[in-house]
């Protein structure tokens, strides 16, 4: 099985982000946060500050909306070239009609959920997404503790995946370190979101390895 680490770039320096993104080209995928201060307690990037990372990151986006409205808005993420959109189910009314708009257009359609909502409402859902997120911290800030209650989800979902016969990509996002990230991974993960731990390393390279290595042992080992 592979393994997807995606350092966030909430955790590099905002002057610097084409040097930041230029850091991480060994990962898969940089992740980007877009905040509206609305769904969450915080405001980071908007379209035309993606539009520009699109233009310079050495490596594809993917991009997390903690956003409200994002009928309104996960379309235009995708029209701008990045890989993948994610949106969250609290703020979407239709997650299904959404995520088949996102992938027409041509990007693949994530669907978010924060630690205290109910995974159950989706899982039936599973075909019409590309990527499951299930956070592992409150969403709107960087450096928090992971939250290892909701493992349960991704214990669901990896059944899930099994019993429809998907390949949903799992994706955790929040306080992912070499000790958490075996965790996620031994609950079915296997797409990762990595802000501090990489983004703090002296080498930046070397620490996405070692996660990539970390989670890639315990995967192994869950089948």
């Amino acid at each position: 099985m592979s393994v997807r680490i995606n350092p966030s770039i909430l955790s590099a320096d905002f002057v610097n982000l084409e040097r930041d993104l230029g850091v991480i080209s060994s990962a898969d995928f940089a992740h980007i946060d877009v905040m509206d201060n609305h769904f969450v307690p915080n405001l980071t990037f908007g379209p035309q500050m993606v539009g520009r990372l699109q233009d310079v990151s050495p490596i594809p986006l993917d991009v997390h909306l903690m956003i409200e409205n994002p009928e309104r808005w996960a379309p235009t993420y995708a029209e701008l070239g990045a890989f993948s959109v994610t949106f969250h189910a609290e703020s979407t009314t239709d997650p299904v009609a959404l995520a088949r708009r996102l992938r027409a257009i041509g990007a693949r359609a994530g669907l978010a959920i924060k630690p205290g909502t109910d995974i159950e409402p989706y899982l039936d859902l599973l075909p019409e997404f590309d990527q499951i997120l299930v956070m592992t911290v409150e969403p709107g800030f960087g450096g928090q503790s992971f939250i290892a209650d909701v493992m349960p989800k991704l214990d669901a979902l990896a059944a899930a995946n099994t019993r429809l016969g998907l390949d949903v990509w799992l994706q955790v996002d929040g306080g992912i370190t070499l000790d958490t990230i075996v965790i996620a991974a031994e609950h079915g993960a296997n797409t990762f979101v990595a802000g501090s731990s990489v983004y703090n390393a002296p080498d930046r390279d070397q620490a996405i390895l070692e996660l990539r290595h970390a989670a890639t042992s315990a995967s192994v080992h869950r089948h």
